[in-house]
């Protein structure tokens, strides 16, 4: 049983007995508290406790557990609830689940990002109801004049045995707040286990079906306004002047000016990338009528000016180079490919791959490009704001708010402690709502109009003002001896702006002649995160260039990773290898398993793919076959390790969603650039995958054991992107390198 410190101060535990009722409230702080005490503290990562925990017991027995990260779509609003209500031991049926609002006094980390949500938060919110059970049972065992140690819980009920006595966790909640905080508490035994590990439903699921009111877009409040805003048609302008006369003549527009987000003087933090520092906003009193107006304004625009700007990188000082100039995507391929065959930066490098190769009786050399893409949530970018003299009230969907709270402070020049962010359900994020300029540009508008205002973006404007996932190129090369051992392998990736490369992943450590290098050509085109970032592009490369190594070795792509990873456990090369072999074949031998791998239907083509990422383990075998040329995907199994699985349902829904996404990308996925203009602004254009399209089954199994839940929003969305390549290429005999692998037409490239 493990057992954590308590140790807390004013600002890490709260406890109050002011509900109506004499109900119980609970406050946590998870970055002073939880610290492992005893033999655990070796295997317990300090990250574990950046995250916070919130729980009221009202004096009916029904208990309200606040979630605090955002909610969108990976379900952490059910799942980080339900293990708190784990080890307080209470009945799931009497737990209401709550967004919390952003708290950055009592609360840490409350942003989506590296499916770090579980993993951060384990420990901390086992803790957080563990410690209100102890205060429940110290309670009751006073009132009863018993030892603790005799008083039990079961589904929010407290039981002596002995005497025969219960009563329920709202009959003493109040009496248990004022029970001094012990120094440790003990957590469950994994076997003890009642709600984590078995499926819940997701606790806003009857008002998404229902229609009830959830993201930023459905807020509606008396008095407000609607905003929309205009940018320069293209990267690498700013805005010179506005005709706005015609608009404002039109009917229903109350003012169009425009908008400085950031100003120049401010040094911006890491999230706070934003294409168009300047921008034109028309407001009025309903959407229609201001995108009307949007339509009439007259802009002019003159080229950017080539700079360097300074940022902050959670404490570090970062600069990127911004050049001036109008791109496109021919140049940038064209770009990629000349740096690829310069000398590039050593990131790693073991023995001596450079006689290796020299030596080896077979060389394999590929190269593997990916464009830019756009990321296209559902819900277009939005946000309310309503900002007085006296304060600031924000609400929308946004994936990382605290991270966002001080640029906004200091834009509209407002103490923190005067700004509420609510958070609403994100219709979409992967990455497109951690960079939430237009959370600025509301309430700017706001202060401006002195009004309640939803700013609007619509599709057009979210999808031509970034943010992106970068393009991509990566060349690889593996040697094999005489009796087709790998016995050298060299990568060097690059990137605009930024590399792919993770220079300790696999087959680092793997190798005995390992090469890792990389370069990056400057963009005034901004990227931004995309659901798991670099390992996107790297899983699909990688995974696909190892399936042709595998071949021209002659061995079955899974043996062939199998024997790598054997060498990784008992001899691995190097000491900075960033996963556990063990594991990483473990996923491959399930899924070997439970494809029946080396046993398929006729004309059936299969490809296989497993990676690392997010501290996670993935490892796919996807089934097609070809209907007019055009592949249909029956069916792809899917084996993760991702540690403790907390609601297995939404678990696997969660990995259908990855596998769903990423086939789109890879077989459509596309934004490409002309003189700086966005090619693709809406969906008639951005082809992204379709209903029909999607696999007929996916199963999904995941390895059982007791390591602490890992990530689960990214890990499963790269490697499918090489499994289907490797089945491709089984199809037709031609290997893909080049993304999308569909044209334009649905037509195999």
């Amino acid at each position: 049983m493990t057992v954590v410190k308590t140790s807390y101060n004013r600002r890490s535990f709260l406890k109050t007995t002011a509900l109506a009722g004499g109900g119980m409230m609970l406050g946590f702080s998870w970055l002073a508290g939880c610290k492992p005490s005893g033999k655990e503290a070796l295997a317990m990562p300090k990250e574990w406790f950046k995250i916070n925990g919130y729980l009221k017991i009202g004096e009916n027995g029904v208990v309200t557990i606040l979630s605090p990260n955002p909610e969108g779509g990976q379900n952490v609003k059910t799942s980080m609830p339900m293990i708190v209500a784990e080890e307080l031991d209470v009945d799931w049926k009497k737990v209401i689940v709550e967004q919390a609002p952003l708290d950055t006094e009592h609360f840490t980390r409350q942003f989506i990002g590296g499916s770090q949500a579980l993993r951060q938060g384990w420990q901390a919110l086992r803790m957080a109801g563990a410690l209100a059970r102890h205060m429940l049972r110290e309670a009751a065992a006073q009132a009863w004049g018993v030892p603790p140690e005799e008083v039990t819980t079961e589904a929010g009920v407290l039981h002596h045995k002995k005497s025969g006595k219960s009563m329920g966790y709202g009959e003493i909640a109040s009496a248990a707040a004022s029970v001094p905080v012990p120094k440790e508490v003990q957590l469950k035994d994994g076997k003890d286990f009642k709600i984590i590990g078995t499926s819940r439903k997701n606790v806003d699921g009857l008002k998404i079906v229902t229609g009830q009111p959830l993201f930023g877009s459905d807020i509606q409040r008396e008095g407000m306004l609607i905003a929309m805003i205009a940018h320069p048609p293209a990267f690498g302008l700013k805005l010179k002047s506005v005709d706005d006369s015609a608009a404002r003549a039109m009917p229903g527009i109350r003012d169009v000016f425009t908008v400085k987000v950031i100003q120049d003087d401010y040094e911006k933090q890491f999230f706070d990338t934003i294409t168009f520092p300047e921008v034109v906003a028309i407001v009025g009193n309903s959407t229609w009528e201001v995108m009307n107006a949007k339509k009439a304004l007259k802009m002019e625009f003159e080229p950017i000016e080539d700079t360097t700007e300074t940022y902050d990188r959670f404490g570090t000082k970062l600069k990127r180079h911004i050049p001036a100039g109008l791109e496109n995507t021919t140049a940038h391929f064209e770009k990629m490919s000349e740096l690829a065959g310069r000398p590039a930066q050593v990131k790693r490098k073991d023995g001596d791959p450079e006689t290796a190769f020299k030596n080896a009786a077979k060389v394999i050399e590929r190269t593997y490009t990916a464009p830019f893409l756009a990321h296209n949530c559902m819900e277009p970018m939005n946000f309310f704001a309503h900002v007085t003299a006296e304060k600031a009230e924000l609400a929308g969907p946004l994936q990382k708010p605290e991270l966002t709270e001080k640029t906004l402070s200091a834009r509209i020049g407002m103490p923190v402690e005067k700004i509420d962010i609510q958070m609403t359900r994100l219709g979409g994020g992967y990455g497109r709502r951690s960079y939430a300029h237009w959370l600025v540009e509301a309430a700017l508008i706001s202060q401006k109009m002195n009004a309640p205002v939803k700013l609007i973006y619509t599709r057009e404007d979210d999808m031509t003002s970034g943010i992106y996932r970068p393009a991509y190129h990566a060349t690889f090369r593996a040697a094999l001896d005489a009796d087709n051992n790998l016995v050298a392998y060299h990568q060097k990736t690059g990137g605009i702006p930024e590399s792919p490369l993770h220079e300790n992943r696999f087959p680092a450590g793997a190798v005995d002649n390992y090469l890792a290098e990389d370069w990056t050509i400057d963009t005034n085109i901004t990227v931004g995160s995309f659901r798991a970032p670099r390992s996107n592009f790297m899983a699909a490369a990688e995974q696909s260039f190892l399936d042709e190594v595998a071949e021209a070795a002659g061995k079955d792509p899974i043996e062939f990773r199998l024997e790598l990873l054997n060498r990784a456990k008992t001899n691995p090369v190097g000491k900075d290898n960033d996963y556990e072999a063990e594991r990483y074949a473990g996923v491959l031998e399930l899924v070997r398993e439970k494809s029946n791998w080396g046993k398929t239907s006729e004309g059936v083509s299969r490809g296989v793919s497993a990676y690392f990422c997010h501290n996670t383990y993935v490892a796919q075998v996807l089934d097609l076959v070809l209907e007019d040329g055009k592949p249909v995907i029956q069916k792809v199994h899917c084996a993760i390790d991702c540690g403790i699985v907390v609601n297995p349902d939404a678990a696997t829904n969660l990995s259908e969603g990855c596998v769903v996404d990423g086939i789109g990308n890879a077989l459509y996925g596309n934004m490409t650039f002309r003189d700086g203009v966005p090619e693709k602004s809406n969906f008639d254009k951005y082809r992204i995958i379709r209903h029909s399209e999607a696999p007929k089954a996916i199963e999904v199994h995941f390895v059982k054991n007791e390591i602490a839940p890992t990530g689960l929003g990214e890990p499963p969305y790269p490697p499918v992107m090489a499994a289907l390549a490797n089945a491709l290429y089984r199809a037709t005999g031609k290997r893909f390198y080049d993304q999308p692998f569909l044209g334009e037409q649905g037509v195999l490239g």
